[in-house]
Parts: structure tokens; sequence; C-alpha cells
């Protein structure tokens, strides 16, 4: 699109590009009679470019005095859509917003897209005078702008259904798809080729990977049975300066549809839809946001805390797929079936171990329950880890040299590895004096877009035996533990997980070993989420208040206190008499931790009514 400038009036060009704005199908005109006032003359004038021409005089007497007939007229459909370029990897450019250019569809064009759709248009490069735009009526009659006349166009979604259609797969490309499908170990060489920049947190680039590959979408052609989404959603919540927001921009870059969000300067008509005016009719139109471009891709979203009430955007989003629009009259709803991964700080940049992921990140539990996985980031001081750490940052800043010098790996590896406990992470890290390339992120982008439109896995009885023992195996703990953090979207997760492992090695059948991997995947996960200050597994902390025992001692007695009294207001002193009396000194922080989980609602003046009496 950068090269349609004013040389190419008149010429036929094919552009590639998002659909963001389509307006309504309105009737243009063709041609139409014109009738002499005097003589009854008829005269067929055609309107090119949709310009109304009335003629000047009759062809016959000459009289300036013409009468359009309106029922000879000829119309057809007409639409315009705007097209914004595709901006890939390869061809950003700092500090430049993203090209666009309008299109007008005629006749059996219209309808063909909507917003978020990738098309090629085909057409004639045309100009129209800025007179007939009404925010520029009259004040610039030299200036022309430019729009494409299309001739035809190519909708990958209409035609197969996968966006990921747009890429092309030469012999080529065919040839490193096999041969990476066929390597001894394609689960390590992937998830390592991930964000290699980044030293260590394999788990986290093994969930990242699936997020990538995703899973299998069930119902999504039968009308009579609800959709259940197959794209994986991931939470990383970490101390500030562990490299999650270069992941997630590595994870936007490999995905063969990828948007690349910041959750700080992010609004929820940027996130959803907008409904949109056009200057020149004053018809209202759709545009598409962040989620809905992202539609069958990825969708990285960083500074997640910092969303503010722009979180409650993507409640239906992350769990129907579909973003419902009712503005100005119009009620729609738009696909919005990507995987959203998220990255985020807990308050204050320090992650407390006394409280939960809720409490952390001050976010709702129906934001939180829509997550498969997520992973908790400390950044705690390991002298071997370090040392290794810092050798693999010294050894980008120096440049390639030698493969065995620059490999920071060796460095006491040995050691390192009885750190990590689960045998998940041993697999998948790099072993001493292992020598390894990671995939260009071309051959990667074509690896992830073969196996999201061609593999479609289902699971193996042994791999339904295993996931299902493990859901057991949760809900058991669950049920002795009092508490209802394990759901069925737990199960879901689960397969939709299993699905991804397999299709991350084009394999047709889900085995027992890919859900294994999945299994031990959800135990780290569940571990860094689960386990309190003192190290223990607390199942309810997932419900949104952790089973501190000063919380609870601190609840049991307010409602002492209230009963004995008979009243659930109370004041700020009286809560800190209260926790003096049982033996708290931290009674502030108890407080707002049971005010954010409604316990204690604020009512202003410094008084807190208990709702849960």
């Amino acid at each position: 699109m950068k090269f349609l400038k004013s040389n190419c009036i008149g010429k036929f060009v094919c552009v590639r590009g998002t659909v963001i704005r389509v307006s309504t199908i309105k009737p243009i005109l063709l041609s139409m009679n014109f009738l002499c006032a005097k003589c009854g003359g008829e005269k067929s004038v055609a309107m090119s470019d949709g310009k109304f021409d009335c003629p000047g005089s009759c062809f016959v007497c000459k009289n300036k005095s013409m009468i359009p007939d309106r029922n000879s007229a000829i119309t057809t459909d007409w639409q315009k859509v705007r097209l914004q370029e595709i901006v890939t990897d390869e061809s950003r450019e700092d500090g430049r917003m993203p090209r666009t250019i309008e299109c007008e569809l005629t006749d059996d064009l219209v309808d063909k897209c909507i917003p978020g759709d990738e098309i090629a248009i085909s057409g004639i490069v045309k100009v129209v005078s800025t007179d007939g735009d009404g925010g520029h009526r009259g004040k610039n009659k030299c200036l022309f702008l430019l729009y494409i006349e299309a001739n035809s166009i190519s909708n990958s979604k209409k035609a197969s259904g996968d966006k990921s259609d747009t890429l092309v797969f030469t012999s080529k490309d065919l040839k490193a798809v096999k041969e990476i499908a066929n390597d001894s170990d394609t689960f390590k060489l992937i998830v390592n080729s991930i964000c290699p920049s980044i030293y260590g947190h394999e788990v986290v680039k093994m969930a990242l990977a699936l997020a990538l590959f995703g899973g299998c979408q069930k119902n999504g052609e039968e009308k009579n049975k609800l959709a259940v989404r197959g794209d994986p959603h991931i939470l990383i919540v970490g101390e500030p300066g562990l490299g999650k927001s270069q992941m997630l921009q590595a994870v936007s870059v490999l995905a063969p549809r990828g948007v690349y969000v910041c959750g700080n300067t992010t609004s929820t008509a940027g996130l959803t839809v907008t409904v949109g005016k056009d200057s020149g009719s004053g018809d209202f139109s759709l545009e598409a946001g962040a989620l809905v471009l992202g539609d069958q891709g990825v969708c990285c979203i960083d500074e997640f805390d910092k969303m503010g009430g722009e979180q409650q955007a993507l409640l239906e989003a992350m769990e129907q797929q579909s973003i419902s629009v009712a503005k100005a009259g119009i009620v729609c709803s738009l696909s919005a079936r990507s995987a959203v991964i998220a990255a985020a700080n807990p308050i204050g940049g320090h992650y407390n171990r006394a409280k939960t992921v809720c409490e952390n990140l001050k976010m709702s539990r129906a934001i939180m329950s829509r997550f498969d996985v997520i992973f908790i980031l400390l950044d705690n001081p390991d002298m071997e880890r370090d040392q290794m750490l810092s050798e693999h940052v010294m050894a980008m800043h120096r440049g390639p040299k030698t493969e065995n010098s620059n490999n920071p790996r060796k460095y006491g590896l040995e050691s390192s590895s009885s750190q990590v406990s689960p045998s998940l992470s041993q697999r998948l890290q790099i072993q001493p004096g292992e020598v390894w390339d990671p995939l260009p992120p071309v051959i990667f982008r074509k690896y992830i877009a073969y196996a999201r439109k061609y593999c479609r896995p289902r699971l193996s009885e042994g791999a339904k035996s295993v996931i299902q023992s493990f859901y057991l195996e949760l809900r058991k703990r669950k049920n002795q533990m009092d508490s209802t953090p394990i759901t069925t979207r737990q199960l879901e997760a689960l397969i939709r997980l299993a699905e991804a492992r397999a299709k991350l090695e084009l394999q047709e059948t889900v085995s027992a070993e890919h859900a294994m991997d999945v299994v031990n995947l959800l135990r780290e996960s569940l571990m860094d989420t689960l386990t309190d200050d003192l190290g223990k597994i607390d199942f309810g902390r997932t419900s949104g208040m952790g089973r501190n025992k000063e919380v609870q001692k601190m609840l049991k007695a307010i409602h002492r206190t209230a009963e004995r009294d008979c009243k659930t207001l109370f004041t700020v002193e009286e809560l800190r008499k209260i926790a003096l009396e049982i033996g708290i000194r931290r009674a502030d922080e108890i407080i707002e931790t049971l005010n954010l989980n409604m316990v204690l609602l604020m009512k202003g003046n410094r008084t807190y009514q208990l709702q849960t009496y």
C-alpha cells in the first residue's frame, strides 16, 4: 500500500489489507433519461464515477430546461470499505501509522467482507475531488483523494474459514515444515525458539507455544449447538524486569495473525468495536478493534493490571469469542476468536504471597476464571541462576564469536537442573555443551499457520483417562479444602492445551504423553497460584481471598462483635480495636483485603458495613 501514489492513477493494482470499516449498502445511479420541458425530447445520460451529470440543453430544440425521469433510472448496489495495510515485522517502520485507503464495491462485490477480514482487492486507482467530502467542502478544489474502484475481492475467511490462509506455502516452505515435524525433539526446538533472547522460563514459553498453535473449536459450524472455544488464554504475573513484555512482543510477531496492545494506552472501544459516523453521508458504520482484528489469531495485552474498567470488555470476548454491539441503532455481533495472552505487574512491583492473585492485581474473579493458565514469576536471588543469566546477557552484547564460548548454559547447569523440580523443565532446558539454532521467525510463522490450518487432532483413550483422572483428583482435593476453584473450565482448558500439544508436532491423535505434558504444565501453574507465604498449597486462593489465618480470625471477631452489639456498621477505629483485642497488628492491610473481597463495604466517613452478617 505504500506504493499507491499519484503515478498509479488509472492503473490496475492489487492490494492486500485488513478491513477496518464497512459502510451500509446503497443504490448508486448508473444512467437515467432526461426529458425536454419544451419539445418532450428524451435523452439517456450515463453517470460516470457516481457523479450526477445533467445535460446542458436539449439535443433537438436546444432548450436548457431538462427534467430527470426518475422511473427510467438504472441503479446498482454500492458499498464503501476502508482497508488498512498489514504491517509485518519485515515492513515495520518506527513512528508511522498504518496506511489506509478507501475502496468502492459495486454490484455482486458488496457484502463480501466484514470488519476484521483480511482481503485482497483488485481494481483501478482513481481520484475524487475533496469538494465531495463534507469535511473539506469549498476549502481546496485542487486537492484530490485516491480510492480504488474494485473489480474483484479475494476473502480468505469466506473461502476456507481460516485466516491463516493468507500465507502462501511454497515447496521450500513445505519442505521446511516437514523437516521441523521430523526433528528428533520438535517440542524442545519449538519451545526454545520463542524469544531466545530471554534466558530460562521454559515452562512459560511452553504455554505461549501452546497458545500460538491453539486447540480445535467444537461445534463451530452447527447451528443448533453452542460453539466451544479452542483458543487458550494465558496470564503472566511477575515482578518488573523479568522479560514479560519481550516475550509478548515475540509471540505477536511469530503469530500468523497477531496484535500487540498496551493496557495503559488502550480503551474499551479500541479493544472491541467502535461505531463511527461517516462525515460524507452521515451514516453509522462499524470500526474493528484489537480483538476483532486478531480474529483467529493472538491478541497480546501488556500492562494488563493498568487497564482499569477496560478489563470488563474482555469478559464476553474471552469466553463466547464474540463481541456484541448495541449502539446508535446498530445491534450485531462480531467474531473475536483470538487467544488472549496478558502480562501484569503486581501492585507496588512486588508480589505478596500472603495475598491471592486477585488481591495482588486488584482484578475481578470473573476475569481471572477465564484464563486457562496463570504463571507467577518471582525475582528471587540465586547465585547459580544469576551467574548463568549474566553470562547469557553478556554473550548477547558481545555478539557472535564462537558457538561454544557464547553458550551460557554450560556454566553450572548440572546443579541448576536439579533446582527445577518438575521433569518437564529439565526436558525443555538446553543441556551443557549442546549446540542448537532457533527457528527463523519466517519459517516458524509458516509452521504455525500450517498446523492451525491442516491439523485437527482428536483425543485418544489414553489421553482421556489421563485428563479425567487429573481433573477428578483436583475436584477431590477441592472438596477436602471446602472451596470451589476447580470447575469444568479447567477440564476444557486441559483438553484445549492437549490438542495444542499434539498440533505442535502435527499429530492427528492426542496421545497419553501429550496429555501428561499438559498435566505437568497445569501442576506448575497451580503450584504457583495456590502457594501461600508459608509454602503450603491453599485451594481456596483462586476464589478471591486467601485462607490467611489472620484474615479468618479477624472476620470471626467482627462477626462476634456484630452479633453482640446488633450492628453492621463499624468505623476504622472500632475495627482496629477489634484487631488489637485478638492480637493482630496489621489491621489496615486486613481491612483492605476484606474490602477488596466485598466483605466490608466502604460507606464513607471512614465507616465500613459488614456484608456477610
